[in-house]
């Protein structure tokens, strides 16, 4: 009894795509339109909004005195109902110009007691007496509480100080002056207050300048005579 075999060979390797009859075409991009007129043109004369009236945001006003946080210290008070929660600011402020003042403020909020601590070093501010190059005119120390400072012209050297001696310096105005910190104590409020003292020597108010009286003297000749 014989079998027979069929043997079938694949002659076509590469495979077969069909594509379905209902294949939708692809979409083409649309092509970039140039317009001659300006971009402005085409939505025409708009109307400005009524509550800018035109002139957009208005200039910001400068402050009279620069201000310089020197500390923000957080105090909780635990009391009945719970605890309390306060801000305690230390702030130095000047023109830059011989006016210097330091002030603290409390409150509840931080917005708050830095208001406070601007009004009252406003309150503080003092007008100094200082000489041509802005220096001090000489060798000032001062105390208060445990802040010892020690201040002294110095010509060309510019500023050299630290902690908040250095921000009440800067803000007076004052150049070419060292200043030390004697005292161990890094207590910044004390620091600040003694600098203060020591530049209220040559303050306008407690130290006026009077301009000199020009006195005209004549020569007048004065002839004696002699008795026989």
């Amino acid at each position: 009894m014989e079998i027979e075999t069929k043997t079938t060979t694949n002659t076509s390797t590469a495979p077969v795509t069909t594509t379905p009859t209902n294949a939708v075409p692809a979409k083409t991009q649309p092509r970039a339109v140039i317009f001659s007129k300006p971009r402005s043109d085409f939505g025409g004369d708009r109307t400005k909004n009524p509550r800018r009236g035109g002139h957009g945001r208005p200039e910001r006003v400068k402050p009279e005195f620069d201000q310089k946080i020197l500390n923000i210290r957080r105090v909780t008070r635990v009391t009945k109902g719970g605890k309390r929660l306060n801000f305690s600011v230390y702030m130095v402020v000047g023109n830059k110009k011989g006016s210097v003042g330091v002030g603290t403020g409390k409150a509840n909020d931080t917005s708050l007691a830095i208001d406070k601590a601007y009004r009252n070093a406003k309150k503080n501010i003092m007008q100094l007496n200082l000489t041509k190059t802005s220096s001090i005119p000489h060798d000032v120390t001062a105390k208060y509480c445990s802040g010892v400072v020690l201040m002294m012209p110095a010509k060309g050297r510019g500023v050299s100080a630290g902690s908040a001696l250095k921000s009440v310096i800067e803000l007076a105005g004052i150049k070419d002056v060292t200043a030390k910190i004697i005292s161990p104590s890094k207590n910044k409020l004390n620091i600040a207050r003694a600098a203060i003292i020591a530049l209220s020597v040559f303050d306008k108010k407690r130290n006026p300048v009077v301009a000199p009286i020009e006195t005209k003297v004549e020569n007048k000749e004065v002839k004696t005579e002699i008795k026989k």
